[in-house]
């Protein structure tokens, strides 16, 4: 009785080695992961009975797509179908007819033509299969490109805010895979539609035939179907069970593998440690495929029982019809052939439908992203922002990123006329980056407004606020690119000579690094990729320089820019920021190198998301000590001044 109940997940059995490295098994979270279990209440009536909805939702996808492919595979398949009824059909006159001639030899003459129509019918199905694949073929890839397009198109048009909301990230994650997905749905619906029809044509023919076979096929398929869907349920629960096993055994294999960890796999002879942890969970794996193994020769050979009972009352049934001269011998032999085919059916049926089932999940994923995104897009159009305009106004902005208590910006206010340099100075999560995305026009104040002149942000074109907006930052994107598409991707509209390349990084410095490359401009930075070269932090921070040059924005923002630079590169660095600056342009630096913003117009200091001081270097140091700005200053030239005596430090007697 055990083998007839559904199968249940059980809980994952736990080894010493997962236990003692990651405290449990792991249950990761990226996303996608919320369909792991996608198969799990899926049972053969079920999946029979969202069949229609679930072929239905891929035409329609594929209709939006491909019409030409799209009739092309359903005439093919339906043709296909009617084939199989033929030739079951044509079985039979063949058989009456050996049968008729009994043992005189001349009256086989008269199955030739059913065999013929054997013939034909089989050329007729393999052409209507190869054209059927052809066309599905063609199909699957342009159902995939399209929704990839609307995925991507959709990715590129949220706001940043929806970008940070971890809800809707989560949503991005799982919605990637919905493209992929859309396109084995394509196949998955084409086998699943060969199933069915297959059945109805043994069906069909069992009809004609005699009406009191067509329960027996139900009779025979049935056992076939559950010990398909059972040993495929098994599978999964085990996979499912251990999968988190399976997830730790593959993070020691990387990180036995891992370039970053190899440094401490040997000197520290972790290599040995994590081996015998992932031996020791291989052994631990090997008695679940084992039992894995047992539970599905039990249910096919209780499958193959049940169906064999069916196929006993079957031939029963059919034999009492011909003592009784209800059925032919004839009849016989051609219903047999569509009962075996009508069991193989319903195999490759329950097989797709659960495969089909799972794909649809991520597929309905897309789509609720496709619905979501277009309601959190940044709007299109918008009022145009003046020509040259004269000052950026902050009047009362607040700022709360979603899921947060506090603001990280906090009823701040100031005024940034064309032409200045200014700088925003604090500690870690003090809001300046914060301001930096709300000038750019990334997020839009909760409160207050952002003002180019007489234009609200919140009202205006932002696609054109972007255009005046050039980005740098610590962490700015290292494009797998070449030289000179990391440069020229600071305007990626704009067409540039090589000589506007050039000049952009000779301003950076990058040009003697660039020259240094095995292709100069033409290398492609990619260590990843064949003859792709790398560059260090310094010299990718002189391209991000050289992409800020050629962007030639009205508005540079510039975000901790030197971290990886040595001192003299450092004030090269700063040196040539500043050196942007001019009467058509606003730069705004962003720094903790308190020494680099002392010949800025203004200083701007930000804790805790308020801006509690603001004014030049010399103003603000002419309010000391009372100035947080100077004390920071103080601080961190002390660690400068050779005349401070040094902080003691341990003896070796002491420190033991």
């Amino acid at each position: 009785m055990r083998l007839l109940r559904r199968p249940r997940i059980a809980e994952p059995k736990i080894s010493a080695s997962e236990q003692e490295l990651f405290g449990g098994p792991l249950r990761y979270d990226m996303g996608w992961s919320k369909h792991e279990y996608a198969r799990l209440d899926l049972t053969l009536w079920g999946a029979l009975k969202s069949l229609p909805h679930l072929v239905g939702r891929t035409v329609a996808l594929a209709w939006r797509t491909d019409r030409r492919s799209l009739v092309t595979v359903g005439v093919t398949e339906v043709g296909q179908g009617i084939a199989t009824a033929v030739k079951l059909l044509a079985v039979n006159a063949a058989l009456h007819a050996v049968l008729a001639a009994g043992t005189d030899v001349r009256g086989l003459r008269h199955a030739l033509p059913a065999g013929v129509m054997l013939v034909v019918i089989n050329s007729v199905n393999a052409v209507l299969a190869s054209w059927s694949t052809s066309a599905a073929g063609s199909l699957e890839p342009k159902v995939e490109r399209a929704a990839s397009e609307q995925y991507l198109a959709a990715c590129e048009r949220v706001e940043m805010a929806a970008i940070e909301d971890g809800e809707f990230r989560e949503l991005i994650d799982r919605a990637q895979y919905g493209a992929n997905e859309a396109r084995h749905m394509i196949g998955s619906s084409v086998a699943a539609i060969n199933s069915v029809l297959s059945l109805v044509a043994s069906g069909g023919v069992l009809l004609s035939l005699n009406p009191v076979l067509l329960p027996m096929l139900v009779l025979i398929v049935a056992p076939r179907g559950w010990g398909v869907m059972r040993v495929a349920q098994q599978r999964y629960f085990s996979t499912m069970t251990w999968i988190e096993h399976l997830r730790a055994s593959r993070v020691l294999s990387s990180l036995l593998t891992s370039v970053t960890a190899a440094l401490e796999v040997r000197v520290h002879g972790v290599g040995a440690y994590l081996l015998r942890h992932f031996t020791t969970m291989s052994h631990t794996a090997e008695s679940e495929q084992e039992r894995l193994a047992k539970d599905k020769a039990r249910t096919e050979l209780a499958a193959s029982a049940l169906q064999g009972v069916g196929y006993l009352l079957t031939f029963t049934l059919m034999i009492t019809l011909c003592l009784t001269g209800h059925m032919s011998v004839a009849v016989f032999g051609t219903a047999t052939m569509a009962l075996n085919s009508g069991s193989a059916g319903i195999g490759a049926l329950v097989s797709t439908m659960s495969q089909l089932h799972e794909q649809s999940l991520y597929v309905h994923d897309l789509t609720e992203f496709l619905v979501k995104a277009q309601e959190r897009a940044i709007p299109e159009g918008g009022l145009p922002l003046p020509e040259r305009h004269r000052t950026i106004q902050l009047d009362h902005v607040s700022f709360r990123y979603p899921g947060r208590d506090e603001p990280a910006v906090k009823d701040v206010s100031f005024s940034i006329p064309l032409g200045s340099v200014i700088a925003l100075v604090g500690p870690n999560g003090s809001g300046k980056s914060t301001l930096v995305r709300l000038l750019s026009g990334l997020h839009l104040p909760g409160e207050g407004q952002i003002r180019w002149d007489d234009v609200d942000v919140a009202r205006a074109d932002r696609r054109q606020l972007f255009g005046h907006v050039s980005l740098l930052t610590q962490t700015f994107e290292r494009w797998p690119f070449t030289a000179a598409a990391n440069i020229r991707i600071g305007d990626p509209e704009r067409t540039p000579t090589e000589e506007e390349l050039r000049a952009s990084a000779v301003y950076a410095g990058a040009d003697v690094d660039i020259a240094a490359l095995p292709r100069g401009m033409n290398t492609l930075l990619g260590k990843q990729f064949r003859g792709g070269s790398d560059l260090s932090g310094g010299q990718w921070q002189k391209i991000g320089l050289a992409r800020a040059h050629f962007r030639d924005a009205c508005m540079i923002i510039v975000d901790e820019p030197t971290a990886a630079l040595d001192p003299d590169a450092e004030q090269r660095a700063f040196d040539q920021i500043l050196g942007l600056a001019g009467p058509d342009r606003i730069i705004v630096l962003v720094t903790h190198r308190m020494a680099a913003v002392r010949h800025v117009d203004r200083v701007f200091v930000m804790h805790e998301g308020h801006l509690i001081e603001q004014g030049s270097h010399a103003e603000l140091f002419a309010v000391e000590p009372r100035s947080r700005y100077a004390q920071m200053y103080r601080l961190q030239a002390e660690q400068y001044d050779t005349t401070l005596p040094r902080p003691a430090r341990p003896t070796a007697a002491e420190s033991a």
